[in-house]
């Protein structure tokens, strides 16, 4: 079968970006006058996730240091739902994975999936908080906001959905994963987190915003009373500064890479036009992707293959990197099992091709319209086949800086990733 060839483009995104990272969240904590609130040799609990937030361990050990700087004790909280496997000791190998360690940070690490019930929402859905958190004398919730993969709202992921889903520990992912679908995501999100702020001695927050080329470009403090309001203009932010596809239409998309650390889905649905229907685009959706294939797991995401059967194809080295338990921990708290799924796999990428281009409609495989990316949250350079051409010309905000070469394909059959083909 011949291939479409393909170029390599590179994408123009407006991307304001911090320098100093540890300084703006001195900064912005300073703010905050917390120094009022905590008493020397109080306990601040401190929410660290499983998202791959660039420079996480960086924003952690700095509000580690903000804190012992007023006298406090910061105690590092694993912060992740059902993710690690749902145990305490993969949730703490996950941030250890990032960086966040005792050593870096200068704080103990509370890992446990013990969670206290501290309260009821109007809706009686009991409230989970983590019980190391709940412990402490003050806590702190960091985390990044940006849109959700199926959550749809004035805020998605963020402080709230962290106070929930991340700090309710695999319980509380349970429960409120089921009650979304009976009531709306924020009723269940405000509800919660009024508990959450009432019961929980919740003193701050730290929002992260990034920018397309997944670097910092915004860190704030948020007061408790803020949280929403704050988060709802962030949310805003982080949806303009969101990386995209270079085309809205694509009949074949290839994925070198998903996994939790890339997006809570494996591979984001704002990106690729799924967030309503696993395998279709809806009039809701910016992108429209025909099909899907996925060449990988990260090696961060430990097996979770959370996302997979959402794309229609695999090839056999995906198949064998998934770890079922892990993956069906997660994508049945997340009330998405069919997440879970396993795609059509061959044992080889030259094998998927043959199968998928075929498959995308009438149009010849060497014309097909395809997009290759390494993953969703990377989307700087990615390959394109030439029947993207004559738009290219139309296009400022993208370059082609190669190409068109033939799809390289290594002795056993498998594709070269993007940040490999060619001349890179």
């Amino acid at each position: 079968m011949q291939f479409p060839r393909m170029l390599r483009v590179r994408q123009k995104f407006d991307a304001p970006r911090l320098n100093d990272i540890s300084s703006e969240v001195a900064q912005q904590l300073a703010k905050l006058n917390l120094g009022q609130q905590v008493k020397p040799g109080q306990t601040v609990a401190i929410s660290a996730g499983s998202r791959g937030i660039n420079n996480i361990a960086i924003i952690i050990k700095a509000i580690c240091d903000h804190v012992r700087s007023i006298g406090g004790v910061p105690i590092i909280v694993p912060a992740m739902g059902s993710h690690g496997g749902g145990t305490a000791a993969g949730q703490r190998e996950i941030i250890e994975g990032y960086g966040i360690t005792e050593e870096f940070c200068g704080a103990e690490i509370r890992s446990s999936m013990e969670t206290v019930i501290v309260d009821h929402t109007p809706q009686g859905i009991p409230v989970h908080f983590d019980k190391h958190a709940f412990n402490c004398d003050h806590v702190i919730v960091c985390g990044r906001i940006k849109p959700h993969t199926g959550f749809v709202g004035p805020i998605e992921s963020g402080l709230h959905k962290m106070m929930l889903i991340g700090l309710g520990k695999h319980e509380g992912a349970k429960i409120y994963h089921r009650a979304i679908a009976d009531f709306t995501f924020l009723e269940i999100i405000r509800a919660v987190a009024k508990s959450v702020l009432e019961k929980c001695r919740v003193i701050a927050g730290v929002g992260i915003v990034e920018n397309a080329y997944d670097e910092t470009g915004r860190i704030e403090a948020v007061a408790p009373a803020d949280f929403y309001d704050r988060e709802v203009e962030l949310m805003k932010l982080a949806r303009q500064w969101m990386p995209r596809l270079p085309f809205k239409n694509v009949q074949l998309l290839i994925v070198d890479q998903i996994g939790k650390n890339i997006s809570g889905t494996g591979m984001d649905t704002n990106v690729i036009g799924r967030k309503y229907n696993d395998h279709a685009a809806t009039e809701q959706d910016d992108y429209k992707v025909r099909r899907i294939f996925v060449r990988g797991l990260t090696e961060a995401t430990h097996g979770n293959a959370t996302g997979l059967g959402i794309a229609e194809f695999t090839n056999k080295h995906t198949v064998e990197q998934i770890d079922r338990k892990i993956t069906q921990i997660n994508c049945i708290t997340g009330n998405h099992p069919s997440a879970a799924g396993t795609p059509a796999w061959f044992d080889t990428d030259r094998e998927v091709l043959e199968n998928a281009l075929p498959s995308v409609g009438i149009v010849e495989p060497p014309f097909v319209k395809v997009v290759q990316i390494p993953n969703t949250l990377h989307l700087g350079e990615v390959l394109v086949s030439e029947s993207y051409l004559d738009e290219l010309k139309t296009r400022p905000d993208l370059e082609v800086i190669e190409g068109p070469f033939e799809m390289q394909f290594n002795a056993d059959g498998s594709l070269q990733p993007v940040l490999a083909a060619a001349g890179h």
